[in-house]
């Protein structure tokens, strides 16, 4: 009989683990229930998160084994890196939305002024590539970030802040542009020697914003025309230092041979003067990625059919728009741009919903350099822009920059969730006046 009470043992053992595992299961669907119910915001705008960064996981995929016969590595781990990396991204959006926004004013200011002396410490000590330093390395943690994209964030925020708060004296030069336009230039200058594209983009953003928040044009017209001074000279450079009948770039001068100057006059160089004919080593990237835009076509190759990949340098960074080009045709392309576009919008309809000035200017802020950000990446993939090295954000391989993102779209939400509780609140008070009129009209009556 000893066989008979194993078997009910057995059975006894199994109900109690049925009864756990039922039991852990509903916790688990209730957790989920409650992180699904405290999730607010524009939903739309989590859409759009959730599209950009499942592509992003197909196209890392697709588009790193070069780098990792290069490194010795298998696709997987960088698929499972991307992974990890886009969870953690996805945990940083739902933290900062569920906190209020007029929190993010007060952290403004601290960010803003940690942010001056890690972007001078890069400048001196950060870690070097192509003779530019645009990263740190945390002695602890062992991660690099470029200290630019906490510089980016933690600017548009003070310009927010300082934007909702100098409305009264916004058309004053010096009570009310000097202290707005004094921390852009801070920042810009500082980014600039070691990633001026980047520089670029955080100004021309600030004067779109700036121009949004009723700053007098000619405040604006004259900062403009002092930046235009060193691009100017740039560009002369570039000019005056190529030989048009050899095709090849003269020797620059000793005194701009020190730093990125070199390689951004090359740069002007290439947009101006390079032909697809040219086979040289600095129209070697965007050979390649024209190359992968004419293979892709209208409906493209098919998801991990490139070609390109693996003689296109940094298709997993900065020119993953022509492996989508490449892969998904124009019609991928095309509806890439759409997403983006449709994420601008949305954050346009926060900025005119929103009641409040800083929370207005803060959505406008950040969707508008994310957005920028990624125009700037298609058009340098397709030869409409000189070369930059930004990344398509959300969608490059990436660690620190995916994260600062994220945390950019984490405060949108937060501005979107605020619009939305104070619609709730607006339209429960009028449903409570309605009802109140019509108690009113029914004790008339009777």
């Amino acid at each position: 009989m000893s066989w008979i009470n194993h078997i009910k043992n057995l059975f006894q053992d199994r109900a109690s683990l049925d009864e756990g595992t039922t039991f852990s299961l509903k916790g688990i669907s209730e957790t989920g229930s409650d992180l699904v119910a405290n999730t607010k915001g524009d939903r739309v705008i989590w859409a759009m998160v959730i599209i950009l960064t499942l592509a992003s996981l197909l196209l890392v995929y697709s588009s790193t084994g070069s780098l990792a016969y290069r490194m010795s590595r298998s696709t997987e781990s960088y698929l499972f890196k991307q992974l990890g990396l886009i969870l953690v991204g996805w945990g940083l959006i739902y933290f900062f939305h569920r906190a209020n926004y007029t929190f993010y004013s007060r952290v403004a200011v601290i960010c803003f002024f940690l942010s001056i002396p890690l972007l001078i410490y890069t400048l001196f000590f950060g870690v070097q590539l192509n003779e530019g330093t645009r990263w740190i390395k945390l002695p602890v943690l062992n991660i690099t970030f470029q200290t630019s994209d906490l510089a980016k964030l933690a600017l548009f925020m003070y310009l927010s802040r300082m934007l909702s708060r100098k409305q009264g004296v916004i058309k004053d030069f010096w009570k009310g542009f000097v202290p707005i336009i004094t921390p852009v230039v801070v920042i810009c200058a500082l980014i600039a020697p070691a990633n001026l594209s980047t520089a670029l983009l955080i100004f021309g953003t600030s004067m779109i914003l700036m121009f949004i928040g009723r700053v007098r044009i000619r405040h604006l017209m004259l900062i403009v025309g002092i930046a235009m001074i060193p691009i100017s000279f740039l560009v002369g450079l570039a000019v005056t230092h190529y030989d048009k009948t050899n095709k090849r770039a003269e020797k620059l001068p000793a005194a701009f041979e020190s730093g990125r100057i070199p390689t951004w006059v090359g740069r002007i160089q290439s947009f101006m003067y390079g032909e697809k004919e040219d086979d040289n080593e600095k129209m070697y990237q965007n050979n390649q990625a024209n190359i992968a835009i004419a293979n892709g076509g209208i409906f493209g190759r098919g998801p991990g059919n490139s070609i390109q990949r693996n003689f296109l340098p940094h298709c997993y960074s900065d020119f993953i728009y022509a492996l989508i080009i490449e892969e998904y045709g124009l019609i991928g392309a095309a509806f890439m741009l759409f997403v983006y576009l449709l994420f601008l919008f949305r954050c346009i309809r926060l900025y005119r919903k929103c009641p409040f000035a800083f929370g207005a200017f803060l959505a406008l802020a950040l969707s508008f350099t994310l957005v920028i950000q990624a125009i700037a990446n298609m058009g340098v993939n397709v030869s409409l822009l000189p070369n930059t090295g930004v990344t398509l954000p959300l969608v490059s391989m990436g660690g620190s920059s995916l994260w600062f993102t994220c945390i950019a779209i984490g405060i949108i939400l937060s501005v979107a969730r605020n619009v939305e509780n104070l619609e709730g609140d607006s339209m429960q008070r009028a449903v409570e006046a309605t009802s109140s009129n019509e108690k009113k009209e029914d004790s008339k009556d009777a």
